[in-house]
């Protein structure tokens, strides 16, 4: 695959940023005219100076390698699976706040949603789901909206999906990532399920999941958990998406299923 540019990159972000060279100059503490010669190629900057542009853009770690290989540099981050055993201890950091959420369901995802944790309280949500769409890598989404996982499970599915599809715009608009835009395309298009109803007051200070198990139902909000300052693509893409009880008939009744051996 050829390599974009990197002034091209540098385009692409100012613009995905809505900002213009001044602006870009400013906060990077360059000139206009410096910024300019970088985006046409005629200054190569250095190292330092491409991190101090991309943190000004906040452009994310996996961009960034791009940016520097584009600029004749070695990348900065490195990208080593969450089970390779330089990994080890943030696994088990990973696992220990999975296990520590019990009797809650708890979930870890990659920057596509596929799970590559989760603790065993997340069965409560995947009792009723089709086997194939738990076939490894098991995406959440997919299970979330997809007419043979948990949608027809969720009470308030028009007001989750809309939660969903604005979580992924976020995402999307932030990494320009072409895996989540294809992902988005994707369960955006599920067919609308009959019955949806309409989405929550304005005064909703939180959107709810409203699942309807065979142990009956349960009202959940949900907190997302990400690694401060990581240097390894992986860690930095990882979030934990812990789901907590939304109210004290859904909080009893999983602390019942909890106790059942």
């Amino acid at each position: 695959m050829q390599m974009v540019p990197l002034g091209e990159q540098l385009r692409e972000w100012r613009a995905r940023r809505r900002m213009s060279q001044m602006d870009l100059a400013l906060d990077s503490e360059i000139s206009t005219r410096h910024l300019s010669f970088i985006e046409t190629g005629r200054s190569k900057p250095s190292a330092a100076m491409i991190q101090r542009i991309a943190d000004c853009l906040e452009v994310p770690h996996r961009a960034r390698n791009a940016m520097l290989l584009a600029a004749g540099y070695a990348p900065d981050y490195r990208e080593r699976p969450l089970d390779s055993p330089e990994m080890t201890g943030m696994k088990a950091i990973v696992d220990h706040v999975l296990k520590g959420h019990a009797p809650y369901p708890a979930l870890a995802v990659d920057r596509h949603w596929n799970m590559v944790a989760a603790n065993d309280a997340i069965a409560i949500l995947t009792a009723a789901v089709s086997p194939a769409l738990l076939e490894p890598p098991v995406n959440v989404l997919r299970i979330a909206l997809h007419p043979e996982g948990l949608a027809p499970q969720i009470v308030n599915h028009a007001e989750w999906r809309a939660h969903i599809l604005h979580r992924l715009d976020q995402q999307i608009e932030a990494s320009a990532d072409s895996g989540l835009a294809a992902l988005r395309d994707e369960v955006a298009g599920y067919p609308a399920r009959p019955g949806d109803q309409a989405a929550p007051p304005a005064s909703s200070i939180a959107v709810p999941l409203i699942v309807d198990t065979a142990a009956g139902r349960i009202g959940f909000v949900s907190t997302v958990t990400i690694f401060g300052t990581p240097v390894d693509i992986t860690l930095s893409e990882l979030a934990i998406e812990a789901f907590f009880p939304a109210d004290a008939e859904s909080a009893a009744l999983l602390q019942r299923l909890a106790a059942v051996p």
